[in-house]
């Protein structure tokens, strides 16, 4: 566990801005660098992990501490599984600090929105599973994507959707060359799709590459992008898109001061961060927008990037 510190901005993790090429970031528990840009000056702020995540992950349970733990110099009260929010200042990106392994990743997204999944959500957030409900039955803007990729692709196109779930949000679904999916959760896919390993993906190489909604759920995001390079050939059109969090549209300058939970999504991007991340792993942006979506009842937005290999 990490040491509390007082209310407000905290001190620096690191004196002085030293950049590294993200991609090479040595493997770390606890982020000291930006992991979006490789930056060792960071903001930081106390933050709570959400007892769903610390469960399904490390197995760690909420505690009750009361006067039979005979902890004299603690408050009694629910104990949660501390955390902090990383903000880089450099290239405007928000993170936990917690890197979680690729084992405790594959835990947590194992039978992803699935019967076990949402039965220990919904013990820990009641109502979940009826919004699983909503979110099972996939976007309502795949059509706005396929129109922003279109200019940049000569159809028909082979497409692999790299962490596609189970494929039915895949752009160009029907009528290409070929829609296969990577996938770690395991799932069933749509008819049509077929599932791939890294390995076959790699051998075979894509027209486009789907990455959706992929990069705020992992460690190292860097080190994903440049694994997907190894599935593009030089006229491969990659389409990464993430989230624009309301933390990061309402709070541009000092986001971590108000983040004080952390659930799935483990990293929060600005405009500026997607374009530092996409550009360090060796990719050209040939087409980026902020896409204004509703899901699930909810409004949001979306950055959606059109890039190739330089």
């Amino acid at each position: 566990m990490q040491q509390a510190e007082a209310q407000g901005d905290a001190p620096r993790v690191a004196v002085g801005k030293t950049h590294v090429d993200p991609a090479r970031i040595r493997r770390e528990r606890i982020a000291t660098r930006c992991v979006c840009c490789g930056n060792q000056t960071l903001k930081s702020s106390p933050a709570i992990l959400m007892p769903f995540v610390a469960h399904r992950v490390f197995g760690w349970e909420p505690a009750l501490v009361d006067e039979s733990w005979g902890l004299n110099t603690i408050k009694a009260g629910h104990a949660y599984s501390v955390c902090r929010s990383m903000f880089c200042a450099d290239c405007e990106f928000l993170f936990l600090d917690i890197r979680f392994s690729e084992a405790e990743l594959a835990r947590l997204y194992d039978n992803y929105r699935m019967d076990s999944y949402v039965a220990l959500r919904e013990f820990y957030e009641p109502g979940y599973a009826l919004r699983n409900a909503g979110l099972d039955s996939g976007i309502n803007y795949v059509s706005v994507i396929e129109k922003f990729l279109e200019p940049h692709l000569h159809m028909p196109v082979s497409v692999l959707d790299w962490g596609g779930d189970t494929g039915k949000n895949t752009p160009f679904r029907n009528g290409n060359t070929a829609v296969d999916i990577y996938d770690i959760s395991a799932k069933s896919v749509v008819e049509g799709a077929r599932i791939v390993q890294k390995q076959e993906a790699f051998a075979k190489k894509y027209d486009l590459v789907v990455c959706s909604n992929v990069v705020e759920h992992v460690a190292y995001p860097a080190r994903l992008l440049c694994e997907i390079k190894k599935a593009m050939h030089s006229g491969s059109v990659l389409y990464l898109e993430a989230p624009f969090e309301a933390v990061m549209r309402n709070n541009p300058t000092d986001p971590h001061l108000v983040k004080k939970h952390w659930h799935e999504h483990i990293n929060f991007f600005s405009k500026k961060s997607v374009m530092t991340l996409i550009e360090k792993c060796g990719f050209k942006i040939i087409d980026i927008s902020k896409n204004e979506i509703e899901l699930n009842g909810k409004s949001g937005a979306v950055f959606m990037v059109a890039c190739k290999l330089k």
